[in-house]
């Protein structure tokens, strides 16, 4: 097979972000790997398809950053390459005292980040913008959007193909060698050689970084978020997008209303230890991957936590009881009714932890011998790929000089 200057491993949003930042500013010879045989199978295709701008996220971080110049960014792509958008913007709605005083925080964060909001300041306001939805008062944020995530994928892999990129699909990496200054990577298909690795694997980033020796003081626990959907006659409940205050000591937001670009209304997701790194059911299973999550002392450091045992209790209730999870969802849409809910599709969660238990809730990357491994596209990953490919692009650039 040929030899490359870059190879990347990883056919998502940030993997092919990266090929085609690489491609647009030189003339390297660059492949993308990819295990499934389409691309943006997992994590870059089983979200919400939110574009989120950056109100939430503290000023000055690289998540701050990269959403609020990735929202921009992502509908500028949109309209010119007529991939579905809808500018709906979202309702984050608080329904107590406490929750109230956060949307002023939230606020001053979005302000400094350059991200217009309003506070709606009672129920009246509410109604204007989402007539069924509870609350006591909410930030209202225009530039919020919904996106058709796998669209977008596929529409910057074929940029990124007509840049000269070439895309091996169906590829599964077995393992990397490294012998001088080249990577042999082992496939299911054979072997590619490139003299500089991007690491871009997702839920496995972590076990292709440690095979590497690199990021081994971290580990992927995976999180499953799963979503229901409104039935047809109940779409109209939903404008835009409905979501609760989010609490900061959670990387997670909680079941949440989603208008989608299809006219679909999703609710969700919930936040519960998937049993596999791909087990999208709650009845799916993978033992060794199971028993490694269990085995990780980073793990029970997280879970030491009793707000943290509440949360995943609660959560895991949301998973197998419909009636737990319809209940969360009336907390902002108090007219919903279990009838109203029809299963719909579950993500997984590639959630990084250090050894010591912390959530890492920012993005996270570390290089190694001609190498560069993506351990954390933390939400939101997706609103963020295309500055966060460049950023990572000028990064590989630096070190391959």
């Amino acid at each position: 097979m040929p030899d490359y200057d870059v190879a990347i491993v990883g056919g998502g949003c940030v993997g092919c972000s990266v090929a085609y930042h690489l491609a647009t500013e030189t003339s390297l010879d660059i492949c993308v790997v990819e295990k499934e045989h389409h691309l943006a199978q997992h994590q870059s295709g089983r979200n919400s398809g939110v574009l989120h701008p950056g109100f939430n996220y503290p000023p000055g971080s690289l998540k701050a950053k990269f959403a609020t110049e990735g929202t921009k960014r992502m509908k500028s792509y949109c309209r010119q390459n007529n991939i579905p958008m809808e500018e709906l913007g979202v309702l984050v709605v608080a329904t107590d005292q406490q929750e109230r005083r956060r949307l002023s925080e939230i606020q001053d964060q979005a302000t400094e980040n350059g991200v217009e909001t309003e506070i709606l300041e009672d129920r009246a306001a509410i109604r204007e913008h989402e007539p069924h939805a509870a609350g006591q008062a909410a930030l209202y944020c225009p530039e919020a959007a919904s996106v058709d995530s796998q669209k977008y994928v596929y529409s910057l892999a074929g940029d990124t193909e007509d840049l000269g990129v070439d895309f091996f699909t169906g590829y599964e990496v077995e393992r990397v060698l490294r012998s001088g200054d080249t990577h042999h990577v082992e496939t299911s298909n054979g072997t590619i050689t490139a003299s500089y690795l991007l690491n871009a694997a997702g839920l496995y980033a972590d076990k292709l970084a440690h095979q590497m020796g690199v990021g081994e003081q971290y580990q992927i626990v995976p999180f499953r978020g799963e979503y229901y959907e409104l039935v047809p006659k109940k779409r109209d409940l939903v404008n835009s997008m409905i979501y609760p205050t989010p609490d900061p000591e959670l990387p997670y937001l909680g079941v949440h209303y989603t208008r989608r670009t299809d006219d679909k209304v999703i609710i969700g997701p919930n936040a519960v230890l998937a049993f596999g790194r791909e087990a999208y059911e709650n009845t799916q299973f993978d033992v060794a991957e199971l028993a490694e999550t269990f085995g990780y002392e980073g793990f029970w450091r997280l879970f030491s936590s009793s707000k943290m045992v509440r949360v995943a209790l609660t959560e895991l209730n949301k998973s197998y009881r419909k009636e737990a999870f319809v209940d969360a969802a009336k907390s902002l849409v108090p007219s919903v009714e279990p009838d109203d809910f029809e299963k719909s599709y579950a993500g997984i969660r590639a959630q990084i932890l250090r050894d010591d238990g912390t959530l890492v809730k920012d993005p996270l990357f570390e290089h190694g011998p001609r190498s560069t491994h993506v351990l954390n596209a933390v939400s939101p990953g997706l609103t963020s790929s295309l500055p966060f490919g460049e950023h990572l692009s000028e990064a590989i650039l630096e070190r391959m000089e």
